[in-house]
């Protein structure tokens, strides 16, 4: 089988959280893997829940633990251009020992046996339907896993913790980041509901490494622990000592690996200093706890250097020159952590003037609160906020992106108005925002909202540089 043809069935795959409502359980997971021989099994794995941050958390830490020397499985998602970038395995034999995604190979090698298996388990009535989109990649991760023979895997949810698919495995660590609301259809309505969820990652006698957080998720984190004997680890050790206000590119001292750990964060956003505390703490336990001992200081201050995570606060340039910052932000709390990182840059013009905000999100978020939160602070002269549909089934449609338009601008907002001088604009998709704004000479352009809108805006400008050369 081909890669593309391996997408093209991955595609019909049905997704959890469009079209018909799909039942969360784990039991389907776990015919499909023990049809499958259980390669969850086969390998450790660190485990990491949380509303926001868990990606960047994972990918530091699967960072410091290729730059240490092991064999590193890293699975998160969902992925900005391709699928392949939810499955990285790192290679000591190759220079670096760098992750990269998985070959198209070996992607398709995957994808055929675990679609092969689960027809099978379907049509012996061992399963009620194919597994969803979800499923099948996180059954293809660790199907990959374990034929690469990795030291170590690290795992985020994908959504929740309890029921989320990547909870049939039995972690050596689980680790949960700063916990908000999102996804309440889903999870539950109050920051209590949704952090049960979250500690639903948790296992009887395991250990824990988090952060004081929200006292409602402290709360429900703490007794679910407490039930469970699980043992914490408090990452605010690495944390830095008191909180300092410098920019985030300057560094900091930490008491790790027996010494004064001096760390200095790659991924820009104060957020960042959570998500690598957290990182650097599991990774200290790694070392001691596990036998993992060739996680080291200089390991460790490598891994944190060398980290990637693309789409977070993302900066780069248009062609005409214009900055350009790309960030996911797509709940309350991921737009006031940008609209933290924004005010910052834009008071000290590492953002300068004038500036344009593209957003655009799903029909599923809190999208009003997070116009209400972002939108003010593009008030300068000559700023602009577009906003744009995004390709998703579950994308918010035109006429309500028009009604959050129109909320901001005061009056009623057309479609496709592109003079230039109107402080809201609605335009029709990325293709339209990218060509009105990719010969900016000065300014910014802030793109943010969703992580579909990310992948657009991205697709673009690989589309626009590929037919430049």
């Amino acid at each position: 089988m081909t890669y593309e043809a391996a997408i093209q069935l991955l595609a019909t795959a049905g997704a959890e959280l469009a079209g018909t409502r799909r039942k969360f359980e784990l039991e389907h997971m776990r015919v499909l893997a023990r049809a499958l021989g259980d390669p969850q099994t086969q390998f450790p794995s660190v485990l990491i829940a949380g509303t926001n941050g868990k990606g960047s958390t994972a990918a530091t830490l699967a960072s410091i633990l290729a730059c240490s020397g092991y064999r590193t499985g890293l699975y998160t998602s969902p992925h900005l251009l391709r699928v392949n970038e939810r499955i990285q395995i790192s290679d000591p034999a190759q220079p670096g020992n760098s992750l990269v995604p998985i070959a198209d190979e070996a992607f398709a090698e995957s994808f055929a046996t675990v679609d092969a298996t689960s027809r099978d388990l379907v049509a012996r009535g061992d399963l009620p339907q194919m597994p969803s989109f979800f499923e099948t990649v996180t059954a293809i991760a660790f199907h990959a896993f374990q034929h690469a023979g990795v030291d170590m895997a690290v795992l985020e949810v994908g959504l929740g913790g309890r029921l989320d698919a990547t909870n049939i495995v039995e972690p050596v660590c689980s680790v949960i980041t700063d916990i908000a609301l999102d996804h309440q259809e889903w999870l539950g309505n109050t920051i209590t509901e949704i952090a049960r969820e979250k500690a639903g990652i948790l296992r009887p006698g395991g250990t824990l490494v988090t952060l004081p957080q929200h006292p409602e998720a402290n709360s429900a984190i703490g007794e679910r622990a407490v039930a469970l004997d699980v043992t914490g680890v408090n990452a605010a050790a690495y944390l830095p000592q008191p909180s300092p206000r410098e920019a985030v590119s300057d560094s900091y001292v930490v008491p790790a690996f027996g010494g004064a750990f001096t760390v200095t964060p790659q991924l820009p956003g104060d957020h960042q200093r959570r998500n690598l505390a957290l990182a650097l703490a599991t990774a200290e336990w790694l070392s001691a706890r596990t036998g993992l001992d060739r996680i080291t200081a200089a390991t460790a201050e490598r891994g944190i250097r060398e980290v990637r995570w693309p789409g977070r606060l993302e900066r780069t340039t248009l062609p005409g020159g214009a900055t350009l910052l790309m960030d996911v932000a797509h709940n309350p709390a991921g737009v006031w952590t940008l609209r933290s990182y924004l005010s910052r840059a834009f008071a000290d013009e590492t953002l300068p003037a004038p500036r344009t905000l593209v957003f655009s999100g799903l029909a599923d978020k809190a999208l009003e609160e997070m116009a209400q939160i972002l939108f003010p602070i593009f008030d300068g002269p000559g700023d602009r906020v577009i906003l744009v549909p995004v390709h998703s089934p579950r994308a918010a449609g035109a006429e309500r992106l028009a009604t959050i338009a129109a909320g901001h601008a005061g009056h009623e907002v057309a479609m496709h108005k592109q003079s230039g001088d109107e402080a809201v604009q609605l335009l029709s998709g990325i293709a339209e925002a990218y060509t009105s704004l990719r010969s900016a000479t000065n300014g910014s352009v802030v793109v943010a909202g969703s992580v579909y809108l990310v992948a657009e805006w991205k697709e673009a400008m690989l589309a626009d540089s590929e037919e430049q050369k």
